[in-house]
């Protein structure tokens, strides 16, 4: 009853294209609270891999996921949400996510600006809160384990 243990065994019958049985464990371990097993059926649903394709199914995991703070699949719902023209649930789904860093929906509300698509108070606050979730993860301990793995990379 390990969900993180679930989800891992998921993730290596995924790898070795065993779709059936990665979904068994994903559901599994979603049903025991496992965030990215949500992600990860939802990823499944989309493309049809151990299950058949389901629009709703992926949804609702994706909003499983994203509500528990899973910042890939809150992005999904962003661009599902822009591709079906309710660009002002996308616009709050990247700011959101923008709020805890994640670069891509800043990214997207920085195409949506010129379009209006977010407001430029809305914008500002994101761009401020995205700047501030970033430096909040700068420390000299991080500075030096990337020193660290530039050097191991460079010499082999």
């Amino acid at each position: 009853n390990d969900p993180v243990a679930m989800r891992r065994m998921g993730f290596e019958r995924q790898e070795n294209e065993d779709y059936d049985v990665a979904f068994e464990y994903y559901t599994k371990a979603a049903g025991l609270g496992n965030v990215d097993a949500h992600f990860d059926l939802s990823l499944l649903y989309n493309e049809g891999k151990g299950v058949g394709k389901d629009k709703k199914k992926e949804l609702h995991h994706l909003e499983e996921a994203a509500i528990a703070g899973h910042t890939f699949a809150r992005h999904n719902l962003a661009c599902y949400e822009g591709i079906n023209g309710r660009h002002e649930r996308a616009a709050k789904h990247w700011i959101i996510n923008a709020k805890l860093g994640d670069q891509k929906s800043m990214e997207g509300l920085k195409e949506g600006y010129p379009d209006g698509l977010v407001s430029k108070e809305d914008f500002a606050a994101a761009l401020r809160a995205y700047q501030a979730a970033l430096d909040a993860t700068k420390s000299p301990q991080r500075d030096k384990a990337a020193e660290y793995e530039i050097f191991k990379s460079t010499s082999g």
